[in-house]
């Protein structure tokens, strides 16, 4: 038993390290969090500012935790300046895989503003401008010499080559066009492609990008509630250098819950049948909302993986009496 035990401890290990070197070698995808909508900053810098007065969000995501996968957190404000048709917002993010934590710190400032071309319709563009950090934690790293005692080759952490830690500056753009029942945008990450590489060579992030929306179908009401009940579809496809996905999901909202299915991945594309199948569960209140999605592999990896939980928190308040807000009917989650 002890020794099943410590052949698993040792597999596990080398899956973590295989998530940790194809970050290091590979450009992929960046984090994605299937309670899209509840990140939105992180989406789209047109969302800054596209609350009553003041918003806070955080965000938890556990990807792959059966073999130490994706850990990600995000966390952040934003404001709506009334007078001047503006949002202005700040994003707080870190993304860790494998034991040896490797991936981003994301420290953003977002701005948006909105402005209507017909009295239903309104377009909101956003900028970004943000620093990343990408670090790693070499003392997690497993070497032969250290499995092996009779191996007379002395592999460290000096054999890698490589930092702990580099930086740049990055840049986002996006716009959405809304009305009351329907949302539409794009968003391009990376325009000042960022070097990521932690080991001496240049390996450019390569510029991501998105487009993302939401559909009101059914909408039912009572005479004391105008909106009671809910039935919305929504999509974002997003592609980055030659890497593609798909979400499309269903939401089903009666105050205050909320449920949601989505499905992502393109079959053939992806996988035979696609990457997952996730389920949500939300709730809201009159200031403050929370969501719980878990994700289904059933692509190749399907019993490998543990899939992924994913939190989401939202608080929002308005200080001041403040203009009428023509709010972007996207989901909570």
């Amino acid at each position: 038993m002890g020794t099943s035990r410590y052949i698993a401890s040792w597999i596990k290990k080398i899956l973590a390290g295989l998530i940790i070197f194809i970050g290091l070698q590979v450009t992929g995808q960046d984090f994605h969090f299937t309670q899209f909508y509840a990140n939105k900053l992180y989406l789209a810098p047109s969302f800054a500012g596209a609350t009553e007065q003041n918003r806070f969000i955080i965000n938890y995501r556990n990807q792959w935790p059966a073999v130490n996968g994706f850990v990600t957190y995000s966390a952040s404000y934003d404001h709506y300046f009334s007078n001047f048709n503006s949002g202005l917002g700040i994003l707080v993010m870190r993304d860790m895989a494998g034991d040896g934590k490797f991936g981003p710190l994301n420290l953003s400032v977002h701005y948006s503003y909105d402005f209507s071309v017909t009295e239903d319709v309104h377009i909101r563009p956003g900028l970004s401008l943000g620093y990343l950090q990408w670090s790693i934690d070499y003392s997690k790293f497993r070497f032969s010499s250290q499995i092996d005692q009779s191996n007379n080759t002395q592999s460290s952490v000096d054999d890698l080559g490589g930092k702990s830690s580099v930086g740049a500056i990055d840049g986002a753009s996006s716009v959405i066009v809304y009305a009351k029942n329907w949302m539409a945008g794009t968003s391009f990450n990376h325009l000042l492609r960022p070097n990521k590489s932690l080991l001496g060579n240049v390996d450019q992030l390569p510029l991501q990008y998105s487009l993302y929306g939401s559909v009101t179908l059914l909408r039912y009401g009572r005479l004391l509630k105008p909106v009671d009940e809910t039935v919305t579809f929504a999509y974002i496809f997003k592609g980055m250098s030659n890497n593609v996905q798909l979400d499309i999901g269903l939401y089903w909202a009666q105050i205050p819950l909320t449920f949601g299915i989505w499905y992502r991945g393109i079959p053939v594309v992806n996988s035979p049948i696609g990457d997952s199948f996730a389920v949500m569960a939300g709730i809201k209140r009159q200031h403050f909302s929370f969501g719980y999605s878990y994700d289904f592999t059933i692509s190749s990896l399907v019993n490998k993986t543990a899939g992924a939980h994913e939190i989401s928190m939202a608080y929002e308040f308005a200080k001041t009496k403040r203009k009428k807000l023509h709010a972007v009917p996207c989901p909570e989650f």
